[in-house]
């Protein structure tokens, strides 16, 4: 059978999931309840209630008598470890970039990844219907990546194909609009070679991802590189760094759209899925037992932050959880890190364990599946992982654009001025300013967060790793100190507008708290502790409409990524299927003076 396998890549919010719904369309491969639908490759509902794809997934469609195998990967740097491992079981790239805003520090990561795979890629300059679209520009900066990145032999003659996901067409002249996708489908036959394949080989097999099923459990999904993989075959495991050892397929599964049927072999070439094999790991080569050998281990970026994950301990802890103890938090992180290359997950001698991920993102995602699926625990800090080469400690620098509104500029320059931040090079367009900068991966802790509040909403941050640079001292500490509940209770209002002047709160009328939880950011630098329960003294004296809630300020809303932002050394956020609290680590005031103290 006439094969192609395509990843599509991109940086995030470029388009890859809309446009791969137009290619479902054009190529007649929808099922009738899904017609009219959008973003059908975004399953999972933390995809689309942020609009990003998390999980790289698979989908087919036939187009004139060829299966084209499509790879949908996350856009967005903290899901880069998706990226390098899916691309292995590609033999071509769509190249997705904004007719607006070009190339983007993801860009670069995922085309630097396919070129060090050996694809070449089909470039789509998306969203042509933008009224900013500058295509022209847009070229000459993929030009200029292609050089940067030793590719000047692909950046003479590469093919280019015209877009607009959104509005269902794709051309391959840049003034005239498309009808359907058809050309691109074309393009896709023409331009990304078919897979070089031996049926009559030994069977080998590597697993590129993971998924779970409740019945069948572990799923590896792979391409067969040669021979032909069978349902109840017998199979030699290759690992890194353990001795072979047999297995059974017990279930094989190929993708058909966006599903998978059972079938009873898949030949070379193609994407396959197979069950049995309990321990199978991400690059592992499943093998004939005559021909145990192995494929290159697929190598994954180490992980730049980590933060602890603890049981929680407060007094409001067991309430709403449903999985509250060690044991159950360890064993669903130990799942995570299964599926998921980029996470590390270590023990810690006093209990808990540490987590490593690419990013606060990545790791918010992790943290939210968790709560949604009815955990309960406590997590620290987001810390950078540092390095020593020579003596020296070394952190991460990562490449960052921030696009903001040009009267917001001056602000944004200033606060990473402070955060290690060197600017490269600034772009306006139209009434907005793209600058380019280095900054330390502590630096940027807490800036998205930031961003957003100096820009009054407008501005967007976006980064990824770039390498290694001399540690800087003085980065990534919040300035100001918080607000720290003294007793146990309920908030009253009345307290609330007695305290207004000291801060802004996290909490409203009504809501419990207990000793040592955070109300709020202080004024100051200095932590402060205040009686947040205390109640109005009655008098025989009425007096109209004193205490009315809508004379206060509105708590801030502090979503998962903001607190995880805001978080300090001495501080905990308690995470929840209902709730976020923040807290400090020792809630007893004189404890935490003693331990300032030593």
């Amino acid at each position: 059978m006439k094969l192609r396998n395509v990843a599509i890549v991109a940086h995030v919010d470029h388009g890859k999931t809309t446009l791969v719904d137009g290619l479902f369309k054009e190529a007649g491969t929808l099922g009738r309840g899904e017609v009219g639908a959008d973003r059908l490759m975004d399953t999972d509902d933390l995809e689309r209630e942020r609009g990003i794809t998390i999980l790289s997934k698979n989908a087919t469609v036939d187009w004139k008598g060829v299966r084209v195998n499509l790879i949908d990967t996350p856009g967005h740097a903290d899901f880069g470890g998706q990226v390098e491992r899916v691309l292995s079981m590609a033999d071509g790239v769509l190249l997705l970039v904004d007719a607006f805003e070009g190339v983007m520090p993801q860009t670069r990561f995922v085309l630097k990844k396919s070129f060090e795979a050996g694809l070449r890629p089909l470039v789509v300059v998306n969203k042509m219907d933008r009224q900013d679209a500058r295509p022209d520009a847009v070229l000459g900066e993929v030009f200029d990546l292609f050089v940067d990145l030793g590719a000047e032999e692909l950046a003479l003659d590469f093919p280019v194909i015209y877009a607009s996901a959104r509005s269902g067409w794709a051309s391959r002249e840049e003034a005239a609009e498309g009808d359907g996708f058809a050309c691109l489908l074309d393009d896709i036959l023409k331009y990304v070679p078919a897979p070089q394949t031996d049926e009559d080989a030994p069977m080998r097999f590597q697993v590129s991802t993971l998924d779970w099923d409740d019945y069948v459990g572990r799923i590896g999904i792979g391409k067969v590189d040669r021979g032909v993989i069978r349902k109840g075959m017998a199979v030699s495991v290759l690992t890194a760094n353990a001795k072979p050892r047999t297995a059974k397929i017990k279930e094989l599964y190929r993708i058909e759209g966006m599903g998978r049927v059972d079938v009873e072999s898949v030949s070379a070439g193609d994407i396959a899925a197979i069950s049995g094999i309990p321990d199978a790991g991400l690059g592992d080569s499943i093998c004939a037992l005559e021909a145990p050998e192995a494929l290159p281990f697929l190598h994954v970026e180490d992980p730049t932050i980590e933060m602890e994950f603890l049981v929680n301990d407060s007094p409001l802890a067991g309430r709403v959880g449903q999985f509250v103890t060690s044991r159950q938090v360890l064993e669903r992180l130990e799942k995570a890190e299964m599926m998921d290359p980029a996470l590390r997950v270590t023990l810690l001698d006093g209990g808990g364990c540490l987590v490593g991920g690419r990013g606060v993102l990545h790791l918010g995602i992790l943290i939210e599946n968790m709560r949604r699926e009815g955990f309960e625990f406590s997590v620290g800090k987001p810390r950078v992982l540092l390095q020593e080469q020579d003596g020296k400690k070394m952190e991460p620098l990562e490449a960052a654009v921030v696009e903001c509104p040009e009267d917001s500029m001056g602000k944004v320059i200033e606060y990473f001025g402070g955060r290690g931040a060197e600017i490269r090079s600034m772009d306006r367009r139209g009434s907005r300013v793209s600058l380019n900068m280095t900054v330390p991966t502590r630096g940027l802790l807490g800036a998205r967060t930031q961003v957003l509040t100096l820009t009054r909403g407008e501005g967007n941050v976006s980064s990824v790793f770039e390498g290694w640079v001399p540690m800087t001292d003085g980065l990534g500490a919040r300035h100001n100190g918080v607000l720290v509940a003294n007793e146990a209770g309920k908030v009253t209002t009345y307290s609330l507008r007695a305290f207004e002047d000291r801060g802004i709160f996290f909490v409203g009328p009504g809501v419990e708290v207990y000793e040592g939880m955070i109300l709020g950011e202080n004024n100051k630098d200095k932590d402060i502790v205040l009686n947040i329960i205390r109640e109005k003294k009655l008098t025989n004296v009425r007096s109209a409409g004193k205490d009315n809630d809508d004379k206060l300020r509105r708590p801030r809303d502090m979503g998962l990524e903001a607190c995880l932002e805001f978080l300090d050394d001495d501080e905990l956020l308690e995470v929840g299927p209902t709730f976020l609290r923040l807290r400090k680590r020792l809630r007893r005031e004189k404890m935490r003076l003693r331990a300032q103290e030593s």
